[in-house]
Order: C-alpha cells, then sequence, then structure tokens
C-alpha cells in the first residue's frame, strides 16, 4: 500500500502546481500583452505581430516623431478560459500518462482502448496529448485580427474590413488622421 501512495502523492503534488500557476496567472488578466515601444509623441497601436515589424519600419522613417507600440490583439474571455484550462488539462492528462494511472478505474469506468493504447506508448501519446492541445489552444487564441489606433481612436480595423491596409492606404489613412488632430487642435475650445 505504500508504494501506491506516493505515485498518487506525486500526481496531487503536480495537479496543485499547476493549478496554483493557473490561478495566479488569472489574477494578472490570464494573458499578457506582448509590447515593444519605439519614440514618443501621438500613440500609433499595431495589434498583429507578424506584419507589425514591417509597418514600424516604413512608418519610423516616415514619422519619427510617432511613438509605435505592437500587441497582441486579445480573443473574447471564454476562448481564453478554454484555452487556459486546455493547458492545464494537457499537463494533468500527461502527468497520468507518464506516472501509469488510470483515471477512469478511480471512477469504477472501464478503461478506453485509448487509454490502454497510451499506457502502452507513453512518448507517443504524450507527443499526441500535447500536440493536439495546443494546436486547439493555439486555435482558440486566433482573432485574425490587425487593430490599428492611433491616439486610441481605431483607424484601421481588419475585423471590420476584412482584409490588412496596404503600407499606401495605411499612409494615407495617418495623412489624414494628422491632418484633422492639427486642425481640431487650432480650434478655439468653447466652454458650455
Amino acid at each position: 500500500m505504500g508504494g501506491m501512495e506516493k505515485p498518487w502523492l506525486s500526481f496531487s503534488f503536480l495537479f496543485l502546481s499547476v493549478f496554483s500557476l493557473y490561478c495566479a496567472s488569472a489574477e494578472n488578466g490570464g494573458v499578457k500583452k506582448l509590447k515593444m515601444q519605439f519614440a514618443s509623441g501621438p500613440l500609433l497601436k499595431f495589434q498583429i505581430w507578424r506584419v507589425f515589424e514591417e509597418y514600424t519600419r516604413v512608418l519610423n522613417q516616415r514619422y519619427p516623431d510617432i511613438r509605435i507600440e505592437g500587441e497582441n490583439y486579445l480573443p473574447v474571455p471564454v476562448y481564453r478560459h478554454i484555452a487556459s484550462f486546455l493547458s492545464i488539462f494537457k499537463l494533468a492528462v500527461i502527468g497520468l500518462i507518464i506516472l501509469g494511472k488510470d483515471p477512469f478505474a478511480f471512477f469504477g469506468m472501464q478503461t478506453p482502448g485509448l487509454w490502454a493504447w497510451g499506457q502502452e506508448n507513453k512518448i507517443y501519446a504524450c507527443m499526441m496529448v500535447f500536440f493536439l492541445s495546443n494546436m486547439i489552444e493555439n486555435q482558440c487564441m486566433s482573432t485574425g485580427a490587425f487593430e490599428i489606433t492611433l491616439n486610441d481612436v481605431p483607424v484601421w480595423s481588419k475585423l471590420e474590413s476584412g482584409h490588412l491596409p496596404s503600407m499606401q492606404q495605411l499612409v494615407q489613412i495617418l495623412e489624414n488622421e494628422m491632418k484633422l488632430n492639427v486642425h481640431m487642435d487650432s480650434l478655439p475650445h468653447q466652454r458650455s
């Protein structure tokens, strides 16, 4: 009996450790934003990373006073929570596979053939669980967004338009917004 308690104790410790990490990350907003900042002045914000570096290089040459930030556009909270749960569940399943435990027997259920195969092929099973779970997590976290704001005012949305702006479109939008901002700043302020 003493030998049986140690693997369950190990699994319990692993589960509690993973759960405490999940709780700590949930308190910090779950998913951290990845940011880079350049220069000072008006703030132009990109929310897609692949195109960010290319657009930043061109825009920094044209508008050296604009501060440019890039961050990941977060999906709706339900999808973030599903991805977080899958991340924890994946680790628990991999832990059970490595320890050779059968969670179905614990609940008085018959062991499925897939689980028996996983116990016989631990490396393949762990890789399959890891990659399958990561694929689903990435799908939950993917938004397809390319959102651009200038001083927190939206100037482009791929979610609304369905496509990325060309560099010419983006430069034209920025020119119009900058002219509008200069014009609005030159108007006298009226009191209500």
